[in-house]
């Protein structure tokens, strides 16, 4: 490919491409070709979910109890260990891969068996549906810029087992400083000097507490136009900085938008801006 076409960059959206190309770094910059990306073990340690797990859980971050399933035995020690209904996930992939709440020994095993997912996926206690998200860009070791958003509901949950599907159907801004200090742990833990994009993935416990689930990594998560319609262009920062070396000049660069701010997405319409004292006003009270 790069022998006919050679782009000035390259960007990735996907988690297996980003590794891909990652893997692929010495041709591509010998090529000619600018990249954004983190170092390649970091890209390695995110992309698989169970590496990540390992790392926090060693660098004393809060994390749900993991146990990677390599035979049916070790399904059933996470029953016994971890409760009456454990997480049950593929530990690469997005969009909730093979994602499951088993609250049945024998379906999980058939779940996993069917997904060939032995060696492959994990099972963790379960934590609650709450779930936050920090997005990030970083330079050689310097924070850029950081906006976190909790999401509100899942589009399509109702057609998936684990209620998980990817995609988000409503986001909120928000800023909280135990959030802001756990992504930043959870990042530095993985990797001492982050270079790019590093989107920390939390699910709140049963205590408040948000547990880091995963990082999507050298990639934005789908619903990044939220923040630029709301007035943060965090594609356009990324690329000034990648392909002009120009830094944004921000008053904060922790969570720059206001609280608040609310992105309502659906099916074939597009996504609508507000604000929750909007929304609430218009929330019809009945007596």
């Amino acid at each position: 490919m790069l022998g006919k076409v050679r782009p000035d960059f390259i960007h990735l959206q996907n988690d297996y491409e980003v590794r891909a190309v990652s893997r692929l770094r010495d041709k591509v910059e010998a090529a000619g070709v600018q990249h954004y990306l983190p170092n390649a073990d970091t890209i390695e340690n995110c992309v698989d979910k169970e590496k990540s797990y390992r790392i926090w859980q060693a660098a004393g971050i809060k994390v749900a109890k993991t146990r990677l399933l390599h035979t049916p035995e070790d399904l059933r020690k996470a029953f016994n260990e971890y409760g009456d209904t454990v997480w049950v996930r593929a530990i690469e992939g997005a969009a909730g891969r093979g994602a499951l709440p088993a609250d049945n020994y024998e379906f999980a095993k058939i779940w996993i068996d069917r997904y060939k997912g032995w060696g492959e996926f994990t099972a963790s206690e379960l934590l609650t549906k709450d779930t936050v998200t920090w997005l990030s860009i970083w330079y050689h070791g310097e924070l850029v810029v950081a906006q976190t958003r909790r999401r509100l509901s899942w589009n399509f949950g109702n057609r998936t087992l684990s209620g998980v599907t990817g995609i988000t159907g409503v986001g909120e801004t928000c800023s909280d400083e135990t959030v802001d200090r756990i992504s930043l742990d959870a990042i530095l833990a993985i990797d001492a000097k982050p270079h790019g994009i590093f989107a920390v993935d939390m699910t709140y416990d049963s205590k408040g507490i948000p547990n880091p689930t995963e990082i999507n990594i050298g990639r934005f998560f789908t619903t990044h136009y939220f923040f630029t319609k709301a007035g943060l262009n965090l594609p356009k920062i990324y690329c000034d900085i990648a392909l002009d070396g120009n830094f944004p000049v921000l008053e904060k660069r922790i969570n720059p938008l206001p609280d608040g701010l609310i992105w309502i997405r659906g099916m074939d319409v597009e996504p609508v801006l507000r604000t929750r004292a909007e929304l609430e006003a218009m929330t019809v009270k009945r007596p």
